[in-house]
């Protein structure tokens, strides 16, 4: 059980996308390395070195606020069971997304945590 990568989750307007993401480029000193759509929400997702930039209109955008960090691990299912014999509670069970799986658990301390299980290491 392996935690790949912690992602702190920033929220932006979608009408401003490429300055955004060259504002996180030149921050970071690296290049987007993944970026896709999420027709599904109506949302545009980029990753800038530690951040995951989630791009939409601000309807869009909130039922994803309360979550705030991405976790990108090596076994959704393992974190799962972890993560319920430490209290926690699965708020959204393990589903397809465009990059593999993820869900969404609410730790015993409060804090909303979304566990990403990537297809092939977040190849889409």
């Amino acid at each position: 059980m392996k935690i790949h990568e912690v992602y702190t989750r920033i929220f932006l307007d979608s009408s401003e996308i490429d300055d955004h993401l060259s504002f996180y480029e030149n921050l970071c000193g690296q290049k987007c390395k993944l970026r896709f759509k999420y027709d599904e929400k109506e949302l545009e997702i980029a990753v800038v070195g530690s951040f995951l930039l989630i791009f939409g209109a601000d309807k869009h955008l909130e039922p994803f606020k309360e979550t705030k960090i991405t976790c990108l691990v090596d076994s959704l299912d393992d974190f799962k069971t972890f993560l319920q014999e430490q209290g926690a509670t699965i708020l959204d069970e393990p589903k397809i997304v465009p990059t593999g799986r993820n869900m969404r658990a609410r730790h015993a301390d409060g804090l909303v945590v979304e566990y990403v299980e990537h297809n092939t290491r977040g190849e889409v």
